[in-house]
């Protein structure tokens, strides 16, 4: 099956800024991509050539097959898009809102809307800009998932609202990718993400990290801990990508991605290390090493940590 989402060696530069950094992804069908990164990394940049509100300056964008720089139409009937402020006619109630999108869209879209309005328990007579913020998300929602797009594409969707309001959400992106449907997520709410997405990207300073399904890269991405018999005793490296290095008097701590199965043949009697062990690694720790700009990454280290690990698309 054909990506839902292409990106080749897309960049994308503001002035001075380098936004985005030949960029190439591609996102299945089916599941709940996250995109995560920290504040300034290119995620909204990347957002907003997908859906049409800006062009690359080299490289190429499709969605659900469409150019992003030539088909901006098709893709806005194709797709849902709810922003971190998402815009609304505020002196419009819930249901009004509802019958003048419907326009915009093929017949059963107002039906559904209602639905998604009424399960999300939004006040139907109450003007939206006197509702809170995290109904305001669900009128938001409601609205982009109403055509029953085959793509959601999420910007920050759960910034500032409450508990209850992101489990909402969070079930709904579920919901979608149960159905086959996709979502594309960009938050910065790792804990979140780890617990709906299947896919994650990591996008630092307009490069893409890593790009894996969540449950291979975690089981790819080790926490090593050395304790040597000195605390000015020198070790070598784990054999893979050494993410980052902390060392506190005698132990040493590194995440490492790809490190290899009989890693501790490495560390024998006389090697220094009197015991080395290997844990799993959270999604918050592996974003941490990957973006974090005082990680301490060793210069031994020969492995290019910006290119992302080969991954294809079944």
């Amino acid at each position: 099956m054909s990506p839902v989402i292409s990106l080749k060696n897309v960049s994308k530069r503001f002035k001075q800024t380098l936004a985005l950094d030949d960029v190439s992804l591609e996102v299945p069908r089916g599941v709940v991509f996250a995109l995560l990164g920290e504040n300034g990394a290119g995620k909204s940049t990347l957002i907003r050539i997908l859906t049409g509100f800006a062009a690359p300056d080299t490289g190429r964008a499709e969605v659900l097959g469409h150019d992003c720089s030539s088909d901006s139409i098709d893709i806005f009937r194709s797709v849902g898009y709810v922003s971190d402020a998402p815009a609304l006619y505020d002196w419009m109630k819930p249901p009004e809102i509802g019958w003048f999108t419907a326009a915009f869209y093929p017949e059963g879209f107002l039906k559904r809307y209602h639905q998604q309005i009424e399960a999300f328990a939004v006040p139907l007579h109450t003007r939206i800009k006197d509702l809170s913020k995290g109904q305001r998300a669900k009128v938001a929602l409601a609205l982009a998932i109403a055509h029953d797009p085959e793509l959601l594409i999420l910007d920050e969707p759960t910034s500032g609202l409450d508990a209850m309001v992101r489990r909402q959400f969070l079930k709904s992106m579920v919901d979608r990718a149960a159905l086959g449907k996709t979502v594309f997520l960009s938050s910065h709410q790792i804990a979140e993400v780890e617990r709906v997405a299947d896919w994650v990207a990591i996008l630092h300073q307009g490069k893409l990290k890593i790009v894996q399904p969540l449950e291979e890269l975690k089981s790819n991405v080790k926490i090593v801990t050395a304790t040597l018999d000195s605390s000015d005793g020198m070790v070598a490296l784990p054999r893979g990508t050494v993410l980052s290095e902390t060392r506190t008097g005698r132990q040493v701590r590194w995440i490492v991605k790809g490190l290899p199965d009989d890693w501790q043949r490495d560390y024998p009697s006389g090697s220094g290390v009197l015991r080395a062990e290997a844990a799993s690694a959270t999604l918050e720790e592996i974003f941490v090493a990957t973006c974090e700009l005082g990680a301490s990454r060793p210069a031994e280290q020969t492995v290019d940590l910006d290119a992302p690990e080969p991954s294809e698309v079944a």
